[in-house]
């Protein structure tokens, strides 16, 4: 829909559980030539819009590097050969961001200026950077940033400790397209894998991340395939109702990090994403299935107006 960015509930990803998953073909895989309104209703809650981002992406800083750049070689030993048709890990991603949030503490030594710095050179690269100062005892800032290589996420999470800031949480994903989601038209494709952050106008901040469930009887990855499609379509009607209050983005981690997905919201204020969390975990989607991890709030603003506030207010 013109104007509006998609936001969704991704993919599941594969995981070890008490109970085996099925090896039906059938539970795992989407059917192909899926309906635009039924891909809608399974996907999630449309709230705020991106423009087509998939031939923007390798923007400044983002081009291509030649196989061997970062300090990587081809097993021939000639850092210019590539030798595999999947991008390594200092390349950038055939399809989608590296996603990582980092959640700090200033030290002792913390600067507001070294802090600005290291945003900086990262946007400098092309990639996104989002700040915001958090509630609470269990971190001060907040730092959500995104881009089509690796690379540049550790060289910022590296200028950050350098600036007097100590990791206490993080979480590392992936931007990604959902299963139930086959044959959505390009710009709402587009939105997904490259959202542009922050949204306009919301500046209330929430993340948490989460996984389905594996336990005798509500073993999510057993169920068949048409049976999550139909509960991930109900939990996308009661997210839609929160549209243009709540922008979400679910990003997947399986394998990378300690849950399935980590869970990024914006919205107009901090009652629109407590009613919003609320009213979800009462669709059998999460009441049933649904395991959630420690939840950050707080409110997003430039890098130089966070570190200031954290360190000086």
């Amino acid at each position: 829909m013109p104007g509006e960015t998609f936001v969704e509930w991704n993919r599941e990803g594969a995981g070890v559980g008490t109970e085996p998953a099925s090896t039906d073909e059938g539970n795992r895989r989407a059917p192909t030539g899926a309906g635009e309104e039924e891909v809608g209703q399974a996907s999630g809650f449309v709230a705020g819009s991106a423009p087509s981002l998939g031939a923007a992406v390798r923007r400044a800083g983002d081009a291509v590097p030649s196989a061997g750049q970062d300090g990587s070689e081809s097993a021939s030993g000639d850092p210019n050969v590539a030798t595999s048709a999947t991008p390594g890990p200092g390349e950038p991603r055939e399809e989608g961001l590296y996603v990582l949030h980092l959640f700090l503490k200033p030290r002792g030594t913390a600067d507001v200026e070294s802090a600005c710095g290291a945003v900086k050179r990262a946007r400098s690269v092309g990639s996104q950077v989002v700040t915001a100062a958090l509630f609470g005892h269990k971190a001060d800032v907040g730092v959500m940033a995104l881009s089509s290589r690796s690379w540049p996420l550790r060289d910022l999470q590296t200028g950050l400790s350098q600036a007097g800031f100590e990791t206490v949480y993080s979480y590392t994903s992936l931007t990604e397209v959902s299963e139930y989601a086959e044959g959505i038209p390009d710009e709402i494709r587009d939105a997904r894998l490259y959202p542009q952050l922050p949204p306009e106008g919301m500046a209330a901040f929430s993340f948490y991340p989460m996984s389905k469930r594996r336990q005798p009887g509500r073993n999510w990855y057993t169920l068949p395939f048409d049976e999550r499609k139909s509960l991930m379509s109900s939990h996308g009607r009661v997210g839609r109702e929160f549209r243009g209050r709540v922008v979400q983005l679910v990003t997947g981690s399986s394998g990378l990090d300690d849950y399935e997905w980590g869970v990024t919201l914006f919205g107009i204020s901090h009652d629109d994403l407590k009613a919003c969390v609320y009213e979800m975990r009462f669709d059998p989607a999460s009441a049933n299935y649904a395991d959630f991890g420690p939840f950050y709030a707080g409110m997003v603003a430039d890098p130089a107006t966070v570190f200031e506030r954290v360190l000086t207010s």
